[in-house]
């Protein structure tokens, strides 16, 4: 028999993330002063305060991208204090705020030049491009362009998730061309030795974390694991689960509720690779995942040959029971957002009392039901499968809908997975009802880069 592990206290829980938190933030403030600090002690520029104010948002820039550095380096800290999911959230508003200050920086140093020399700003526009430094930062610019404009959502929605994904593979070829662009046009940081390790030493953390989290951590752990393909087992005409073994599974420590970036070498290209969650909670034999077919990556799974194999990066995600902060919980799934959901009704740390809600188009559209039955039954849970088109009176989510499921749902953790536009129709609601905000978790994947 299965002993039952029961959650830690919540002041236990929580005070290292909290610790987390507040070194994040001393962080960003103390590099920011020493940056103002820089700023002022490499004196004004010899032309006017156009160029001032040109160094000073390049200084910005230059950090914005470090912190988009570490925001993608996968660091088990920042994952853990926040979750992957809220991170790639701050990795898109911090890629609009490179976005502008690419462009604000290289316009003011071009208005500053022409003012200082009567020009046009066209023609002193021309004179600095055809110098390599500065040829290279402008080449960065257009690349930066190129990746926000491809992730505004309306062309979002045109691409494919590995080719959303392909492009990002780009911002690599604008961190090269920026530090290039740093070592010959850096003046700020290049005060004295102690600012010049400063700069130097942030930007070797930066790149360290990344080389470390995104290669090294992923190629040791895989070499360790040797994972292959041990079941493909369709679910429905679209949704394929895929078994996976490997050796020393448990010390990967994954988690119910998390995901791994999967690639499968051999049957997809290097670079494509998918966020799936696990659809059955982990153990020391086995992970599952369970995918619908979106995309070229998740559409051919179900082709996937016995002993084909694995490649994962993970487990990542913070969308697990160490966040509940009560000790009755409520569940809400959407389509496919079920698996996560699915994979924490089978932890043996779940306790309490247990609601589940599981929204699908209709019944044939609810895969691991039956799963989720029998594990809602093994765990005494309530499941409500809500079913039909949404509109009209049909509004499974609206607040006093969800009250009426969920009588007692401001005494719940929340955990919600689904469909962007349910998922944020939960969250409003769940504002509405004045339910906590720390006992609302929800997974959005919005993973890039």
């Amino acid at each position: 028999m299965t002993a039952v592990t029961q959650p830690q206290p919540l002041a236990v829980r929580r005070y290292p993330d909290l610790l987390a938190r507040a070194a994040i933030g001393m962080f960003l403030v103390v590099n920011l002063a020493i940056i103002h600090l820089m700023f002022v002690s490499a004196g004004p520029p010899a032309y006017n305060a156009f160029g001032s104010v040109g160094r000073l948002l390049g200084l910005y820039l230059a950090f914005a991208m470090v912190v988009q550095v570490l925001l993608v380096a996968r660091l088990p800290l920042l994952d853990r204090a926040f979750g992957m999911d809220r991170l790639t959230g701050w990795h898109r508003w911090t890629g609009f705020t490179v976005f502008w200050l690419a462009v604000l920086h290289p316009s003011f140093v071009v208005l500053g030049f022409a003012s200082h020399d009567g020009v046009s700003v066209f023609r002193t526009a021309l004179t600095l491009s055809a110098q390599l430094p500065v040829l290279l930062g402008l080449v960065a610019v257009a690349l930066i362009m190129l990746i926000v404009g491809l992730s505004v959502r309306i062309a979002r929605r045109r691409l494919s998730y590995e080719m959303w994904h392909a492009v990002h593979l780009l911002l690599y070829v604008v961190l090269l061309l920026g530090i290039v662009h740093q070592l010959y046009e850096g003046t700020a940081f290049a005060i004295n030795l102690l600012t010049w390790l400063y700069w130097w030493g942030l930007w070797v953390f930066a790149l360290g974390a990344l080389i470390t989290g995104r290669l090294i951590v992923p190629l040791l752990r895989n070499n360790r694991h040797r994972l292959r393909v041990a079941a493909v087992v369709p679910e429905s005409d679209d949704v394929v689960s895929v078994h996976v073994t490997g050796r020393d599974l448990d010390s990967l420590r994954a988690r119910s509720g998390q995901f791994f970036l999967w690639r499968f070498p051999g049957h997809n290209r290097w670079w494509q690779v998918n966020p799936f969650s696990l659809s059955a909670a982990p153990n020391e034999r086995s992970l599952r995942l369970t995918a619908k077919g979106v995309g070229s990556t998740s559409a051919g799974l179900r082709d996937l040959p016995i002993g084909a194999r694995v490649f994962a990066e993970g487990p990542y995600g913070a969308f697990t029971l160490d966040r509940r902060t009560r000790t009755a919980t409520l569940l809400i799934a959407g389509g496919i957002g079920v698996t996560p959901i699915r994979s924490l009704l089978e932890d043996p740390a779940l306790g309490g009392d247990v609601v589940v809600l599981y929204r699908v188009r209709s019944g044939a559209d609810a895969v691991l039901l039956g799963e989720m039955r029998n594990l809602a039954r093994e765990r005494g849970a309530r499941l409500h499968v809500l079913t039909g088109r949404t509109g009209g009176a049909n509004q499974p989510f609206a607040p006093e809908n969800l009250r009426a499921l969920v009588p007692d749902v401001t005494d719940r953790d929340v955990y919600v997975c689904g469909p962007m536009a349910l998922t944020n129709a939960v969250l409003v609601s769940l504002r509405r009802l004045k339910v906590p905000s720390r006992q609302v978790h929800a997974e959005l994947f919005r993973l890039a880069g």
